[in-house]
């Protein structure tokens, strides 16, 4: 494997037969939520340790999640200073707590159970989604710009219309979703460059949490204000069917995951930035998918996340173009230009 080329060898060792024997397939970290159900009784090794292990509700901001980041034009996505004391901590912050030998067992390679394509129908629903594109109410061609759509609960999603769409066609719509302690101006920034450039809607839902609720626990109600806003948006717009997508960074990354394979008569392609896992639901679709992930990434070592599931997809028969970069927990520019390059081909 290069260090700035497509990694195209992923090396999953004595774990592959091990998870074919078991009947589990490993889809990277699971959610730091686990660091608060210890056992009854159980202590851990230091007070901070204890203090960071009650708080982990969700998992952690990386680094750069708790502030809008730079356009994909002009910068990769930040690995910055963690987000205010307070608030949800970082898996950084939780490491040096003292939380470390809890975060290493969970790095150590936990899996959760593959659902089948179809499943059989428990938890299908609050994955679902039902909005579908038609024939725009409005039949004059939307102004180009970024404008907050109006669900009456907050964030507000923010809909970005690139020049092209003055023309009235068409155009090939992606969902873009930020990491843990992000915004929807977080989700935007990602990839309003090249989407420009290309032609190309976004929608940029905020969560209503701290993360994205599946990453903190089951799908529920960040999935129905994504609903809400994408009825809006095939109301307001005129969108091409085929080229509907959804993408994310990090926590986002891995809840586009879930939500893209979960509805992929919907989404034709997926794409995961620096993703964990892949949150379980039953399946629909095939849709196509295009990963990253730094070599050099702390936050989610490469190792135990995408070296696991582009695998994993790759076995239950998924397209994955996969691009391993040499650097941290970011997405660069030229990989968000390549990622929506790949997206907005007929």
């Amino acid at each position: 494997m290069t260090r700035s080329g497509v990694s195209s060898r992923i090396g999953v060792g004595a774990a592959s037969s091990t998870r074919r024997k078991s009947g589990s397939r490993s889809w990277g970290i699971t959610p730091l939520l686990l660091l608060s159900r210890r056992r009854p009784g159980a202590q851990s090794s230091s007070p901070a340790a204890r203090r960071a292990a009650r708080t982990a509700r969700f998992p952690g901001p990386a680094p750069g999640h708790g502030r809008p980041t730079p356009s994909a034009a002009t910068g990769p996505v930040p690995a910055s200073p963690d987000v205010q004391e307070g608030t949800v901590p970082t898996r950084r912050a939780l490491l040096a707590g003292g939380a470390g030998p809890a975060v290493a067992v969970l790095l150590a390679g936990c899996t959760v159970r593959s659902p089948g394509r179809s499943g059989d129908g428990r938890g299908a629903e609050p994955a679902r989604l039902s909005a579908r594109p038609g024939a725009p109410a409005v039949a004059t061609a939307p102004a180009p710009g970024t404008r907050a759509l109006d669900l009456g609960a907050e964030p507000d999603p923010l809909l970005h219309v690139p020049p092209a769409g003055a023309a009235g066609r068409p155009l090939p719509l992606v969902v873009s979703l930020h990491g843990a302690g992000g915004s929807p101006q977080a989700g935007l920034e990602l990839l309003r460059g090249p989407a420009d450039e290309l032609g190309v809607v976004v929608l940029a839902p905020g969560s209503r949490g701290p993360t994205w609720d599946a990453v903190g626990g089951t799908y529920g109600p960040d999935v129905a204000r994504l609903d809400r806003a994408l009825r809006q948006v095939f109301t307001e717009l005129p969108v091409d069917p085929g080229r509907i997508g959804i993408a994310g960074f990090s926590d986002g990354a891995s809840y586009a995951l879930g939500l893209g394979l979960a509805n992929g008569r919907l989404f034709s392609r997926v794409m995961a930035f620096s993703p964990g896992y892949v949150p379980p639901a039953p399946r629909s679709g095939t849709p196509e998918v295009f990963l990253t992930h730094g070599e050099d990434d702390t936050v989610l070592p490469v190792d135990r996340t995408s070296r696991r599931i582009v695998p994993a997809l790759r076995d239950e028969g998924y397209d994955v173009t996969y691009r391993e970069f040499a650097g941290p927990h970011t997405l660069p520019p030229e990989l968000a230009r390549a990622a929506v390059e790949w997206f907005a081909r007929p």
